[in-house]
């Protein structure tokens, strides 16, 4: 009406009952928008990873601005932070060791412990021995306690129809880094050769190992006794070894890949 017809503003916010004083208002922007806007850019580009709910709550709870949930969020937007695009975060890690693939039986052994717990709550343990070679289980000793001198019995046994292996992979757990072990593999020739601290993909055939025993009768049971654990654990080392196809060696079975190896 004003620019068309050339009325009075009066008489144009009279006519379509508008107030006067509402047509004439204009917002003014006090400076601590400013601030804020300033406060927002500086800390997204200090925390590239923040989205607006932490930068609130940082401005709100860490350094105790009282600015309300909505304007902080309608500066955020017009600052179109919100569009930022969050970059993953890359961590450059060392390179570990490659894992030996032993070319005969014997070559290279691998050995870890296990832990579960009984039905009633008892906490037991299990080593698991594995030749590297055909992924054979040599043995599961299971017990209460497993230290370093009931180590050396398993493999003293395992040795005598196994044979002697020139390697045990181990980890830096305490009864692999005892002076008992080292003294016992002294004697016959055994290096005992420790992986990487933190690098547990270096015994990645007894940890693959491990997750199969988990999967396939630890977890299938409720266990009473360490007797009944001794008892699964030998039955399922017989199928493991002479009825599963192992996938790591093509398809068969560990006892098959040994007598081809003979």
């Amino acid at each position: 009406m004003q620019w068309r017809r050339g009325a009075s503003i009066a008489l144009a916010c009279r006519a379509f009952g508008v107030s006067a004083t509402c047509y004439r208002y204009g917002p003014k922007l006090p400076a601590e928008n400013e601030e804020i806007a300033d406060l927002l850019v500086g800390l997204t580009d200090a925390r590239k990873t923040w989205g607006f709910g932490l930068c609130f709550l940082h401005l709100r709870n860490v350094k105790g601005h009282p600015w309300n949930h909505k304007r902080v969020c309608r500066i955020y937007c017009e600052l179109e932070l919100n569009l930022r695009i969050k970059p993953r975060k890359r961590l450059k890690r060392d390179k570990p060791d490659a894992l030996a693939v032993p070319e005969a039986p014997n070559v290279t052994w691998s050995m870890d412990f296990m832990a579960d717990r009984l039905g009633d709550g008892q906490a037991f343990r299990l080593l698991n021995v594995l030749d590297d070679f055909n992924r054979e289980g040599l043995g599961i000793e299971v017990d209460f306690s497993l230290p370093a001198e009931r180590v050396i019995r398993s493999l003293d046994r395992i040795i005598e129809w196994r044979g002697k292996p020139g390697t045990i992979r181990v980890d830096n757990g305490p009864e692999y880094i005892s002076g008992k072990l080292l003294i016992w593999a002294e004697k016959p020739g055994i290096a005992i050769q420790h992986i990487q601290p933190g690098q547990p993909q270096q015994n990645a055939y007894i940890e693959r190992y491990n997750r199969t025993v988990r999967h396939e009768w630890l977890d299938q049971y409720i266990i009473e006794t360490i007797e009944e654990a001794q008892d699964h654990a030998t039955q399922w080392l017989w199928t493991y070894n002479n009825d599963r196809p192992n996938m790591g060696i093509g398809g068969i079975t560990p006892a098959q890949k040994l007598k081809m190896a003979a």
